[in-house]
């Protein structure tokens, strides 16, 4: 799945979340609306995706407060201290979250901003069968690779 197919199901998260695409595109990129094949091309093509994602009336609607959202939280493993004072290694499963906490925007904003790739830290909160779908994509990716 490419950079644009991606954008496209980030945008549809934030647009179920009433995030107005043309209005923001019209004030922010051009103020001729070229359509939204065409504006989503011109953000993937000339890497403005961030300008975008960035943009914190698209982090609010993505991550709209309150909002059935249900997305994957992924495993991890982590050193902690226990009450002995040994440290263990603590492995947490994946799970599914179903609601977002009031002004959670604003801590995904800045998450967004310390990770290795801002859309794919988006990709983790598109709706579960957006992202065994993207998962898919991976693997066929890796076995061609292969």
């Amino acid at each position: 799945m490419n950079r644009k197919e991606l954008l496209r199901l980030v945008l549809n998260q934030a647009q179920f979340n009433g995030f107005e695409f043309r209005r923001w595109f019209q004030t922010h990129i051009r103020p001729i609306w070229p359509g939204a094949d065409e504006a989503i091309a011109l953000l993937a093509g000339e890497s403005r995706v961030l300008s975008l994602i960035f943009s914190h009336e698209f982090a609010r609607c993505f991550w709209r407060s309150g909002a059935q959202m249900s997305f994957m939280i992924p495993s991890v493993t982590y050193p902690r201290v226990n009450r002995v004072g040994a440290v263990v290694q603590v492995t947490r499963k994946s799970f599914t979250r179903r609601t977002i906490k009031r002004d959670a925007w604003k801590y995904h904003v800045r998450q967004m901003a310390i990770a290795d790739d801002p859309v794919d830290y988006l990709c983790r909160f598109l709706p579960v069968p957006d992202q065994l779908r993207l998962q898919e994509c991976a693997t066929e990716r890796v076995a061609a690779q292969a």
